[in-house]
């Protein structure tokens, strides 16, 4: 493009889920209620694992991490998108839109570190179940989680700062619900290799290294499981991790079936596909998932309940 027709933007337009005013109002009142039960379910089990001294152990001191980011996570995009649906007003300014793109490609790697934290948790727990308290000390876990928001956070500060420098065509309108990285680089008007470049670096990185873990950590547990002699050991060994291991298929099952789908669907329609349910559905879920299976959470949970409804009445 020439220079002539180059303007820097001071806002974009996000095109959302539907142009049809009847569809928003559809999606607004879908995703809403998803939303409140979203931030309601995981501070709950963030709450009762604070409250309930049997439930500071490692393994809860990671689902804790993972309950606040996947609050914090939805909270990304999903308030921003409920007022576009519901007022018909898509516009987000250029720093509003980098400070969420950061907050996302911050928090989504983030929650793919956790699980893959919670999957060396549950190894440790199965395969050296003598010297877990030893393995899974205080220091251990916090370096852990520390790590796991050093990574992604390293990763977003250089894609936002790259992102900052470049320039935008007139009219710049982005064919999501919010400010992803790959539709903003193909709005701009700059040479985008280098950015280009360090997505596809981080792409690995970020991608396969906790999916790596997460695997090697299942093998590993599988393995020793399948030698316990007793059915009922093999099934208490595997209760154990029931939770996680439905969890982590859920996140990266989901992804996979929709960056599979067929190539007739638009690589825009895939991209938010898999941000709705990573973003939105699977933080939704993560509550039910770890509470209902679990008799420890449900005991806690019932203890918090207990505690704050007589300090109501």
């Amino acid at each position: 493009m020439e220079p002539g027709n180059q303007t820097r933007v001071s806002a974009f337009i996000l095109l959302g889920l539907s142009a049809e005013p009847a569809q928003q109002t559809l999606l607004f009142w879908v995703f809403l209620p998803m939303y409140m039960v979203t931030v309601a379910g995981n501070l709950l089990i963030t709450l009762a694992i604070l409250t309930d001294a049997h439930l500071h152990t490692p393994t809860y001191f990671f689902l804790c991490n993972l309950s606040l980011v996947d609050v914090l996570f939805s909270s990304t995009t999903v308030p921003k998108m409920l007022v576009d649906l519901h007022t018909h007003s898509q516009t987000i300014p250029f720093i509003g839109c980098l400070a969420q793109m950061y907050t996302f490609h911050l928090l989504g790697p983030l929650d793919t570190f956790l699980l893959a934290v919670m999957a060396i948790d549950r190894f440790v727990a199965i395969v050296y179940p003598l010297r877990y308290s030893a393995i899974m000390s205080p220091r251990v876990c916090g370096l852990l989680v520390g790590v796991s928001w050093m990574i992604p956070n390293i990763q977003s500060i250089v894609h936002t700062t790259l992102m900052a420098r470049l320039t935008f065509c007139a009219g710049a309108e982005i064919p999501h619900f919010f400010c992803d990285l790959m539709p903003l680089l193909k709005l701009s008007c700059s040479d985008t290799r280098l950015n280009e470049l360090v997505v596809f670096a981080f792409s690995i990185i970020m991608g396969f290294s906790p999916l790596v873990i997460t695997v090697f950590s299942y093998v590993c547990i599988f393995h020793t499981v399948f030698k316990i002699p007793s059915a009922q050991g093999k099934w208490k060994a595997f209760s154990t991790c029931g939770s996680h291991l439905t969890v982590v298929s859920l996140f990266y099952g989901t992804i996979f079936a929709v960056y599979l789908l067929p190539v007739s669907a638009s690589s825009s329609q895939k991209d938010k596909g898999a941000a709705l349910m990573y973003g939105v559905i699977i933080p939704f879920l993560n509550p039910f998932i770890y509470s209902l299976r679990n008799r420890d959470m449900k005991a806690a949970l019932r203890k918090l309940v207990g505690k704050v409804a007589p300090a109501q009445a």
